[in-house]
C-alpha cells in the first residue's frame, strides 16, 4: 500500500485510502450483502416507477409532482454513488478507492444530500402555496417557476459540495489511510487527517447547521399556516385530502432531516464510527427507498396513476 501524503493535485494516481466499512465474518457480511442489495434494488425499482408514472401520466403534470420527479431522481442517483462500491467492499479483499475516486464520490454525496434537503423545503413552500393561495398558486407555481427552483436546489447543492470537497480534500491525509466507515463521508476523513482540521469543523457545522436550520424554518412555517388553513376548513373530504398529502411529506421531512441532523449537526450525538455507520445506512439506503412508498401509499391520485399504468400495461 503506498504512502499516502498531501491531497493535492501533483500524486493523485499515487493516492489510495481503504474503506473498512463493515467487518465481520463470511455469513455476516453474507447477510449484509443481500440486506443492502435488496434495498438497493427496492430503491432503484420504486424511484424509477415513480418517476415514469409522473411523467408518462398527464394528470400528474402539477408542481407537487414535478417536486416529487425530481425528488425520486435525486434519492436514486443519491443511492447508486454509495451502495454499489459498499457492495462490492463486502467481499473485497482490498477495499480500496482511489483518491479521485473517494473526492467524486464525496462530491456527488454531498451535492445530492444538499440539494435533496433544499428540495425537501421546495416542496413544503409549493404546499403553502397550493393550500394557503389558491388564487395565486397558479401564477406563482408556473412551470417556469418551478424549473427555476429546481435549479436552484441544484445550484445550492453544488456550491456546497465544491466548498466542502475543496476543503477536506485540500489536508493531508498522513496518519491513516484507512477510512472507518464504507463511502468517504466527512467524519470518517476528519479523522485521519493529520493537520489542523478547525477550519473543516467551523465550515461543516456552521454551513450544515445554516442549511439545516433555514430549510427546517421554511418547512415549520409553511406547515404552520398549512395547519391553520385546514382546521378552518368546513369540508372533511378536503380536509382529509390535505392531511394526507401533507402527511406523507412530513414523514419524508422528518426522517431525512433527522438522521442529518444527528450526523453532522449536532456535536458529539454520534458516539462512535460505527453508530455513525447505522446512521449513514438509514439515510443513504433506508430512506431513499421509503420515500416512493410514503407517497404512493399515501396518495390517492398515486395510487390511481400507478392503476392506470397497470390496466394499460395489462390491455397490451
Amino acid at each position: 500500500m503506498p504512502t499516502h501524503g498531501v491531497g493535492n493535485l501533483s500524486g493523485l494516481s499515487l493516492q489510495e485510502f481503504v474503506l473498512v466499512g463493515f467487518e465481520g465474518e463470511l455469513e455476516t457480511r453474507a447477510l449484509l450483502f443481500a440486506v443492502f442489495l435488496a434495498l438497493y434494488v427496492v430503491t432503484m425499482l420504486g424511484n424509477l416507477t415513480m418517476i415514469m408514472v409522473i411523467t408518462v401520466d398527464t394528470r400528474l403534470h402539477f408542481p407537487m409532482y414535478f417536486f416529487l420527479k425530481n425528488l425520486s431522481l435525486l434519492d436514486l442517483c443519491y443511492s447508486s454513488v454509495i451502495t454499489p462500491k459498499a457492495l462490492a467492499n463486502l467481499f473485497s479483499p482490498t477495499k480500496v478507492i482511489t483518491f479521485t475516486g473517494c473526492a467524486t464520490q464525496f462530491f456527488f454525496f454531498c451535492l445530492l444530500g444538499t440539494t435533496e434537503t433544499f428540495l425537501l423545503a421546495t416542496m413544503a413552500y409549493d404546499r403553502f402555496m397550493a393550500i394557503c393561495s389558491p388564487l395565486q398558486y397558479p401564477v406563482t407555481m408556473c412551470p417556469s417557476a418551478c424549473t427555476h427552483l429546481v435549479l436552484g436546489t441544484y445550484c445550492g447543492g453544488c456550491l456546497n459540495a465544491i466548498l466542502q470537497t475543496s476543503l477536506t480534500f485540500r489536508l493531508s491525509f498522513c496518519s491513516s489511510h484507512l477510512i472507518n466507515h464504507f463511502f468517504c463521508d466527512v467524519p470518517p476523513l476528519l479523522q485521519i487527517a493529520c493537520t489542523n482540521k478547525a477550519l473543516n469543523e467551523l465550515v461543516l457545522f456552521s454551513i450544515g447547521g445554516l442549511i439545516i436550520v433555514s430549510t427546517t424554518l421554511v418547512v415549520l412555517v409553511s406547515y404552520g399556516y398549512i395547519t391553520v388553513t385546514i382546521l378552518r376548513m368546513h369540508s372533511g373530504t378536503g380536509r382529509h385530502k390535505v392531511f394526507s398529502t401533507c402527511g406523507s411529506h412530513m414523514i419524508a421531512v422528518s426522517l431525512f432531516y433527522g438522521t442529518i441532523f444527528v450526523m453532522y449537526v449536532q456535536p458529539g450525538a454520534v458516539g462512535t464510527m460505527e453508530q455513525g455507520k447505522v446512521v449513514s445506512i438509514f439515510y443513504t439506503l433506508v430512506i431513499p427507498m421509503l420515500n416512493p412508498l410514503i407517497y404512493s401509499l399515501q396518495n390517492k391520485d398515486v395510487k390511481e396513476a400507478l392503476c392506470r399504468l397497470g390496466q394499460k400495461h395489462a390491455a397490451t
